[in-house]
């Protein structure tokens, strides 16, 4: 597993650190956002022991206290840690309820791409998180876009004053996520890239559910996918 730190500010001066954590067997990558001692997880991917380890080894150096996790959406990457963390925090979990088929179908997620799906019979719903401006969790504020196209419960997490977007799997660099899923849709997924993305300022930092950052100003002038 492969870990990188990021920090911003807040307009209030303190700091705010971005950790990213590459994870399981399809090199997602899961965020833990930190500020005043107090964390966010989201897209959780733990595949392992030990990677979940190393997030709570991050999780105690920090000193922090795990406020929620969010979910970007729910295909079998972005979730296969949340047995180990659930079993671990008391805290709730967010998820867009525009369809809920892929959480309702985790287990055979995990089937076809053949993972274990004994612990993954998740037996209760999250909680809703509607597109919305200015969503406030303890000292965090980001404001929810809807995403669909990759996956139809799709969200991206926007945090204005760092300038940085959690993309889940909408937008990489130099490439877009895949539509060859449940209800994905190529045309759908261009839509949501130009009208939620594409009309964020430049210098956005894009924190993608694989691969390495990007900005919006970079794939605006050259991603092969999606064009201006």
């Amino acid at each position: 597993m492969h870990c990188q730190c990021v920090l911003f500010l807040f307009e209030d001066e303190m700091p705010v650190d971005i950790q990213k954590f590459e994870v399981g067997p399809f090199a997602e990558n899961t965020y833990l956002l930190t500020k005043d001692k107090e964390s966010i997880l989201v897209d959780p991917g733990f595949s392992n022991k030990r990677e979940f380890e190393e997030f709570r080894s991050a999780m105690g150096n920090r000193n922090s206290r795990l406020l929620a996790v969010l979910l970007t959406h729910a295909h079998i990457d972005h979730v296969l840690g949340l047995p180990a963390v659930l079993d671990t925090f008391d805290v709730d979990v967010y998820l867009n309820h525009q369809d809920l088929y892929p959480w309702e179908h985790i287990p055979e997620q995990a089937a076809m791409f053949g993972l274990d799906t004994g612990s993954l019979a998740l037996s209760f719903t999250p909680r809703e998180l509607p597109e919305r401006e200015a969503l406030t969790m303890g000292p965090f504020t980001m404001d929810l876009l809807y995403t669909p196209g990759h996956s139809p419960d799709h969200l991206s997490f926007y945090i204005p004053e760092e300038q940085a977007l959690i993309a889940g799997d909408t937008l990489f660099k130099g490439s877009v996520g895949r539509t060859d899923l449940y209800k994905g849709d190529m045309e759908v997924l261009k839509s949501s890239i130009r009208d939620k993305i594409y009309t964020l300022p430049g210098e956005t930092v894009i924190y993608p559910g694989h691969g390495p950052t990007t900005t919006v100003a970079e794939e605006k002038s050259s991603n092969p996918f999606v064009h201006v």
